[in-house]
């Protein structure tokens, strides 16, 4: 099968023509411009390359996602959280997010967290469409996630530690932002074990549609 380009202002073609194998390859080409990115994720697509390779643009038949209100804290991680009261600032400083998970590495994923990228989320965030969140320890910074915002559900792009646990102190206080705001899904993108052994799972890519905007 022949990948679509959706070079110019050609539009993404119908998730339901994703590649099985690899799976949920959709299409190739276009930008990283703050209005195909939107585009883009109201439609549960996302871009994921290497640098020196074309865009490239993914819908999975599968999807990894995290009900907040079904977030799997552990006994030892819920006593870390009390003993050492982390703090959680939104928004704060997205650049250093992203650059900070840029460099966390990813056998499996390669370097996707390219300077191009980089430039087009912080453009994004500086529209107000992406999001971020740091967490503290005494002070220091622990880790943090950044991700994408639609009008119904945030989509977590990545994320890191630089102090035990960090990450997860992380998901923790995300999952609190999408209760308060009444959102009903994280979107995770691909499967990780991490993640699901904090309580994500998969769901098809058409169950998935129902929570988009």
């Amino acid at each position: 099968m022949i990948l679509p380009c959706i070079d110019g202002d050609v539009p993404f073609p119908d998730v339901s023509r994703a590649l099985i194998e690899p799976d949920g390859l959709l299409c190739f080409g276009g930008d990283l411009s703050i209005d195909r990115l939107q585009q883009a994720y109201r439609l549960g697509i996302f871009p994921w390359y290497s640098a020196g390779e074309p865009l490239l643009w993914w819908s999975p038949r599968e999807r990894m996602v995290l009900k907040p209100e079904l977030l799997h804290i552990s006994r030892s991680l819920r006593k870390a959280i009390q003993q050492q009261q982390p703090q959680y600032h939104l928004n704060r400083d997205f650049n250093r997010v992203i650059t900070q998970c840029a460099q966390v590495p990813r056998k499996d994923q390669g370097t996707w967290i390219h300077p191009e990228m980089i430039e087009a989320y912080c453009a994004l965030f500086a529209a107000d469409q992406a999001f971020c969140l740091e967490v503290e320890l005494d002070g220091q910074l622990a880790g943090g996630i950044y991700g994408v915002k639609t009008e119904t559900i945030w989509c977590g792009e990545s994320m890191f530690s630089s102090l035990t646990n960090g990450s997860k102190m992380a998901m923790v206080g995300l999952c609190q932002l999408l209760l308060d705001n009444g959102l009903p899904l994280l979107d995770c993108q691909l499967h990780n074990p991490h993640l699901q052994s904090m309580g994500a799972h998969l769901i098809s890519r058409e169950a998935f549609a129902q929570f988009l905007p």
